[in-house]
């Protein structure tokens, strides 16, 4: 049986490329809740999209325009937004920048 990760630093995690052109790596997850880190260049764009999961993130630094359900508000490092279960959504960095998302449950699409 192989034991919950419950702990993690900065270096753990492999960074990868999204298919909009960003990166991410997953910190921690179980299955019934995943953190991941996105790293986005100024300009660049998470794509309009739903899942069935919940999401929640944290804006680590940067600034971001936030599309959810046709509703756009731009947020600044330390502010967040909750995605609720297949609500269309997207981002766009004003400013270079890294979201934390959790998800709930884990995305599996993530783990390759």
């Amino acid at each position: 049986m192989t034991e919950t990760k419950l702990f993690a630093q900065s270096a753990d995690g492999a960074w990868t490329a999204t298919p909009d052109g960003n990166r991410r790596r997953v910190i921690l997850h179980t299955p019934e809740l995943m953190m991941v880190e996105f790293a986005f260049e100024k300009g660049g764009v998470g794509a309009m999209h739903s899942h069935p999961h919940v999401q929640a993130s944290y804006i680590a630094e940067g600034v971001f325009e936030v599309t959810i359900d046709g509703r756009t508000e731009t947020i600044s490092a330390g502010g967040g937004y909750i995605v609720p279960s297949n609500l269309v959504h997207g981002v766009k960095a004003l400013a270079a920048g890294r979201l934390i998302d959790s998800f709930t449950p884990r995305r599996g699409d993530f783990l390759g």
